[in-house]
């Protein structure tokens, strides 16, 4: 079984999660069974966390929001990720310390530099071996979750202009490490997107 640690991200609505089923079930019919997991959350404690930082009635400060978003990382890192890693398993995790860099970095105007530094703390240096990137206006991704949830998360509700920094960061990220990125075209069919995820995925199985 390879060891693969295999990362989502995107936009709000980019579907991603929806990938990420969809490439588990393929890796499964491969005979590879994934961990799959989430962040925040992916743990009780994590969990825990990612319900304040949704929810439309709390208002936290963009450190504080931060810090409770590596917090959440720690966590996941320590008691899911690396011990599945760690067994030679494939890791398959919507949304890593990217989204820090985007969200609470470019969305908020929080200091890169220092957001680095606190993702090496959660995370020991854990590194994604492959980070696919779900792009897609954030307006039609904004759309698509309020056509299939019929409600919103806290930021789900952010202007436009922080929607659009954080895809335009995001972008920035991959032309930085194009050897670990992959840039998917999130207006694609589901489909058509599957079919490019796993060419991405697949030569990193072996055998």
């Amino acid at each position: 079984m390879p060891r693969l640690f295999i990362t989502f991200e995107g936009g709000e609505g980019s579907g991603k999660s929806t990938q990420l089923a969809r490439l588990a079930r393929r890796l499964a019919a491969r005979g590879i069974e994934p961990v799959m997991t989430r962040e925040p959350g992916g743990t009780p404690l994590a969990e825990g966390i990612r319900s304040l930082l949704l929810d439309p009635a709390r208002r936290p400060g963009a450190t504080a929001e931060a810090l409770m978003m590596q917090a959440a990382r720690a966590d996941l890192v320590a008691t899911v990720i690396r011990p599945a890693l760690d067994q030679g398993r494939v890791v398959l995790c919507d949304r890593y310390d990217d989204s820090t860099l985007a969200y609470q970095g470019a969305g908020r105007g929080l200091d890169d530099a220092m957001l680095r530094g606190w993702n090496r703390t959660a995370t020991g240096g854990l590194v994604p071996d492959l980070t696919l990137l779900f792009d897609l206006d954030p307006a039609v991704g904004l759309a698509r979750r309020a056509g299939a949830a019929g409600d919103t998360n806290r930021l789900d509700r952010e202007p436009s202009a922080f929607h659009a920094r954080v895809r335009e960061r995001f972008l920035a990220l991959a032309r930085e490490a194009p050897a670990r990125w992959r840039v998917l075209d999130a207006t694609a069919s589901p489909e058509a997107i599957e079919a490019d995820v796993w060419r991405a995925v697949e030569p990193r199985l072996g055998g």
